[in-house]
């Protein structure tokens, strides 16, 4: 018995951190999969209100590929949500500017320029039926060619990444940078 401890133990191990998966949802069900972690030291204090922005410039070069930076916004949602947060104690923004001004475009617009379907668009429509804000840089629309109108709906036109970023940072914003 005592020599088939190791390999009950190593099988034992290897099921039980691999039967694990990522899950989306509760609040985004098509994207952000998280993992579940149980047995937490540092406790996740659910009546505590999560006011978070998320200052996202970046983008994928590769046209057909979901941009990773906008996608953690619902990766936070979810998280918190299968921790037992209640979605009105969060409250998150997304702020948009130079290369990942294209990913908020709608699909005809993408399919226009790229000769393809935007990875982005129904993530960032679920975001925003979610209650995520997105402001829209007014200087990288202007410098891209990226026109408000041809946004999703919803995404809001700001002066500025920085006017909006200083602005939700003095509303009790924290900043998340990716």
């Amino acid at each position: 018995m005592i020599k088939s401890l190791p390999v009950f133990l190593t099988f034992f191990l290897t099921f039980f951190l691999f039967s694990q998966e990522k899950k989306t949802g509760p609040i985004i069900k098509d994207y952000g999969k998280v993992w579940s972690i149980k047995n937490l030291d540092y406790q996740v204090k659910l009546d505590s209100e999560f006011k978070v922005v998320f200052d996202i410039m970046n983008s994928p070069e590769d046209v057909n590929q979901r941009n990773a930076s906008i996608e953690t916004a619902a990766r936070f949602l979810n998280m918190h949500g299968q921790s037992g947060v209640s979605k009105e104690n969060m409250k998150v923004a997304v702020v948009v500017h130079n290369k990942a001004s294209k990913d908020i475009i709608t699909n005809e617009a993408y399919k226009a320029r790229y000769g393809t379907d935007n990875p982005n668009a129904e993530m960032v429509q679920q975001l925003i039926e979610a209650g995520v804000e997105f402001v829209f840089c007014g200087q990288s629309s202007l410098s891209r060619n990226f026109p408000i109108e041809e946004t999703v709906p919803g995404v809001q036109l700001s002066l500025s990444a920085m006017t909006a970023l200083i602005q939700l940072q003095n509303d009790g914003y924290r900043l998340i940078k990716f």
